[in-house]
């Protein structure tokens, strides 16, 4: 029996590393020739796969991925009681994003990626509170100095916060392993507004970002993927980031999904 044993313990490990190499390999075919980082952190481990290791502890503007945490904040603060709850009443104000331009839900808001929105919430959940709950989590530099309803932005002659790809997925770790002091029901909704898209294999929770023109620089522009997958192949925390002349979240989103299609995590 104890020989049974340790030879199923052998074999556990032997398919957890086949994995872990082959998710490695395949992200290191699809990175060839972009400029940027992805971070792979196993949720059950401390198995970790980073590929572009010295962009991954560079820190830079979030973005819309800032919105994961304004949300569970903003739940926390009692500003949010649902993700089908009326969360944004349009201001009459035209837009260049057509799906801003109309009341929105939370789900709606989050999955339309709605900057206004999420600067009313930053607004009623206060400097102090925010302060507060950047400090409690440990977000980057923790520096919100630019403006309460910006500074997760990047704006010319302004300092956003700035945060690391490994600092942004060890976060999701910690999220997804209720190591942070967030409620029960903060997470169910957060849950809801982030699923993207579900298969036989798994399913996938992400937020994108995008940066245009990052510390002045024309043409400076950046992609976020954030999230987690949990899947019958495996269950990990994720940050991608890519830069380029035409790059945006959707191709950081459109990467890794196609990384974790190619993994038979998806």
């Amino acid at each position: 029996m104890k020989k049974l044993f340790i030879i199923a313990v052998l074999l556990t490990l032997f398919i957890s590393c086949t994995k872990i190499n082959n998710l490695e390999n395949i992200i290191n075919k699809n990175m060839t020739g972009i400029e940027g980082t992805i971070v792979f952190l196993d949720l059950s481990s401390e198995k970790k796969i980073i590929y572009g290791s010295n962009l991954a502890n560079i820190r830079t503007t979030p973005c819309s991925t800032f919105k994961i945490w304004n949300t569970l904040i903003g739940i926390e603060n009692n500003q949010i009681n649902s993700e089908n709850d009326s969360f944004y009443i349009w201001d009459g104000i035209t837009r260049a994003y057509p799906d801003w331009n109309k009341n929105l839900n939370l789900h709606e808001a989050f999955q339309f990626s709605c900057v206004p929105a999420y600067q009313n919430l930053a607004n009623k959940i206060g400097q102090s509170n925010m302060k507060i709950w950047i400090a409690k989590i440990n977000y980057g530099d923790k520096d919100i100095s630019s403006g309460l309803d910006i500074f997760w932005l990047p704006r010319p002659n302004k300092k956003s916060i700035k945060i690391s790809p490994i600092e942004q997925a060890s976060l999701i770790k910690k999220l997804v392993n209720n190591q942070l002091n967030f409620s029960d029901k903060s997470k169910q909704i957060l849950k809801k507004i982030m699923l993207f898209k579900a298969t036989e294999n798994g399913t996938l929770f992400g937020k994108t970002g995008s940066g245009q023109n990052i510390d002045n620089i024309p043409d400076n522009n950046i992609g976020w993927y954030v999230g987690y997958i949990i899947s019958n192949n495996g269950k990990y925390a994720f940050a991608c980031l890519i830069s380029g002349k035409d790059v945006t979240g959707k191709n950081a989103r459109e990467l890794v999904e196609k990384i974790l299609i190619e993994s038979n995590l998806l």
